[in-house]
């Protein structure tokens, strides 16, 4: 089933929509795996090149497949599946990507595909281009999740318009969205992700806290990497923190966790990362924003970069040789996107770590730079 996001960025007939494919909610046990049709799946196998044995040996597996529904002691009569890919198979998620292909096709929106969390931004005008998002799905008899739709406004001025999907009831208002794991809510602060995480990792710390009895750095540091700071730093350079108060109180974990550790409870925080040779979570994200930087401007992500910054006039012969232009922009939230806050940071690496022949070289010597970094 397909689920939106809609975002009005303030002007009153402009809106940005996020598809996404998500699980059904009238039908309780289906989703969006089990309402691919077969017949429909098998035109695309063929549209796809691949052979009629193979097509037909799919088509073969995914038939005569029964199912009923258990409540209590009663059972349905067995019914014949013909619609669906199975969930939990290798061949499935294939089958479903192949299925959902074609789904910019006739669209001039931007999407991004990612199995059953695919998105399609569109900015739609007129009502008529608002329609034009269900083509796919009714070609393709998938139908739009209307609980599951909902309007996100931003900007001080937003006229908050009310939106329809076709010819159903109106859409309801969110004040906060998750989406593949992160919150985002109207102010776009990142506040209600910061107390997620932060809520998160100190629930698994406390777990062990009481039921772990040893507090040597052998066993406490392995648990704390590989259970709690992932949740601090899970696609955190899309929610970096921007309030002091959200970096404190993330920061404030990672203390905790390091203060457990036998021989450090009374040492100052900065000292106890210095004596574990840990960075401190702020440091730890502008390394994640460098290396994503590094990626971007010299990696496997050079194409993106390309959309996404553009190179420095060079003026002087004293830098990096990978300079970017700054840009400006009036709203103080735009500061805060990777593309943006990012670029002065990166500016301001020496020649010697963005010039690192290999991504492992310079993990190496941004390590070595930070090390001086306050």
């Amino acid at each position: 089933m397909f689920s939106a996001f809609i975002l009005n960025f303030g002007s009153p007939t402009q809106v940005l929509v996020f598809m996404k494919i998500l699980p059904k909610m009238e039908m309780k046990f289906s989703k969006a795996f089990d309402n691919v049709p077969h017949n429909l799946l098998a035109n695309k196998l063929v549209k796809c090149g691949l052979d009629k044995t193979t097509v037909r040996w799919i088509c073969n597996w995914l038939s005569k497949r029964t199912q009923r529904v258990l409540t209590n002691a009663s059972s349905s009569s067995w019914k014949e599946v013909t619609s669906g890919v199975p969930q939990g198979s290798v061949l499935g998620p294939v089958l479903f990507n192949i299925f959902i292909n074609d789904l910019d096709e006739g669209l001039e929106g931007t999407i991004i595909k990612f199995a059953d969390d695919t998105k399609l931004g569109e900015i739609a005008n007129t009502p008529e281009e608002r329609s034009t998002i269900h083509r796919w799905t009714e070609t393709n008899k998938m139908k739009f999740n209307r609980d599951k739709c909902k309007i996100l406004h931003f900007g001080r001025k937003n006229g908050m318009q009310r939106y329809r999907m076709g010819d159903d009831a109106w859409l309801d208002s969110s004040m906060c969205e998750k989406d593949l794991g992160v919150l985002v809510d109207n102010k776009l602060n990142m506040s209600l992700q910061c107390d997620a995480a932060a809520k998160k990792a100190n629930g698994i710390l406390a777990c062990i806290n009481r039921g772990i009895a040893s507090r040597s750095r052998e066993v406490m540091l392995p648990l704390y990497f590989a259970l709690v700071r992932p949740h601090l730093e899970y696609c955190v350079q899309f929610w970096a923190p921007q309030l002091k108060g959200d970096v404190d109180k993330l920061e404030s974990v990672q203390s905790w966790a390091t203060k457990m550790i036998k021989g450090l409870e009374n040492k100052p925080y900065e000292e106890r990362l210095k004596e574990l040779g840990m960075f401190s979570l702020q440091k730890r994200r502008l390394r994640g924003d460098m290396i994503a930087m590094c990626k971007y401007m010299k990696g496997s992500h050079r194409e993106e970069g390309a959309r996404l910054f553009s190179a420095a006039l060079q003026t002087r012969t004293r830098n990096n040789g990978f300079k970017l232009q700054e840009r400006r922009f009036h709203l103080n939230i735009r500061k805060n996107f990777l593309t943006v806050r990012a670029v002065r940071q990166w500016n301001s690496l020496p020649r010697t770590v963005v010039e690192a022949p290999s991504l492992e070289a310079f993990k190496q010597r941004l390590d070595g730079h930070l090390l001086g970094v306050l």
